[in-house]
């Protein structure tokens, strides 16, 4: 009998006495907390569209047990994974192999499993770009954009910015140095020539109302690339009063409703979603890693 996987969630505990089940699973998402992932219904459908005898599993794996994770899903012979918060950046130290992206951004949300190596890829930036085409019709070079956290997430939708060279580029991060030192990293995507405004160009800037209120009214995009919004008591990370009718926002979390962020938006007039487009363009991106073929992505998308 064919054993759907899609709700269950599984432990290090479950990999470590894995038995086999039919389809097998040979995919998966690594998360903490990862009950909340849609990936488990848009990758199956993909894979059951395109027939590929196959399942994809949610594992809930924290940050000390992600080496053991990854070491026991080579071992039992997976196709690939997908990983979420907390592990993007830290699984990089765990890949035998890095592509440029993922070694430029510092962080992966996709491995294959290449002749019992893990090799490492990051689907988060270009997936992003994507996301802001099919949400907004408008391209990351003409907006000027305000990311919200340097994680594993933030890096790459902020590295993604700086090379579609966007008008203008601001970081935020609770560790001001953690926000300057990657603009610094970032300076020389901004070096060429641009009408300079009355404010620059690549900016990092502390997480603090003042500092953020100044920036509001020369940005186009405000982008949430925090946990903040897992839960549902998690306050907006900007405060609903600074928000204002010209912006644009983007909130990576995705979940049932809407978040505070992207509630406290829509109230001040402003257009706003949630990070299911970027969900399904960085899923389907990693669903050509795995299968060198285009994937299904009308399928995903229903899916979710």
């Amino acid at each position: 009998m064919k054993k759907k996987v899609a709700n269950q969630i599984y432990t290090l505990a479950d990999l470590q006495t894995w038995k086999a089940i039919d389809p097998p699973i040979r995919l998966g998402v690594l998360g903490d907390p990862v009950a909340h992932s849609l990936s488990p219904q848009m990758q199956n459908a993909a894979l059951e569209a395109c027939k590929i005898d196959m399942q994809y599993g949610r594992f809930q794996i924290s940050p000390d047990e992600l080496g053991e994770a990854l070491k026991l899903i080579r071992a039992l012979d997976f196709v690939g994974a997908n990983l979420t918060a907390p592990h993007k950046i830290a699984a990089c130290a765990f890949m035998h192999e890095l592509d440029d992206k993922a070694r430029r951004v510092g962080a992966i949300n996709t491995i294959k499993l290449e002749n019992a190596k893990l090799r490492g890829y990051n689907t988060d930036g270009k997936g992003f770009a994507r996301a802001i085409r099919q949400e907004f019709a408008v391209d990351l070079r003409d907006l000027r954009v305000m990311v919200l956290g340097t994680g594993g997430a933030g890096r790459a939708i902020t590295m993604q910015c700086a090379k579609e060279n966007c008008e203008r580029l601001v970081i935020v991060n609770r560790t001001f140095e953690k926000a300057n030192q990657f603009a610094e990293e970032l300076r020389q995507f901004f070096a060429g020539p641009r009408v300079l405004g009355p404010v620059a160009r690549l900016q990092a800037i502390p997480w603090e109302e003042s500092a953020i209120r100044f920036q509001i009214a020369h940005l186009d995009l405000i982008v949430n690339a925090t946990p903040l919004g897992l839960n549902r008591s998690d306050p907006s990370p900007i405060p609903a009063r600074l928000l204002a009718p010209h912006l644009m926002v983007y909130d990576t979390v995705y979940g049932q409703g809407r978040s505070s962020f992207v509630a406290a938006a829509i109230e001040a007039g402003a257009r706003a979603v949630n990070g299911l487009s970027m969900l399904l363009h960085q899923g389907a991106l990693a669903f050509e890693i795995w299968f060198g073929r285009e994937a299904p992505i009308e399928v995903m998308r229903q899916a979710l």
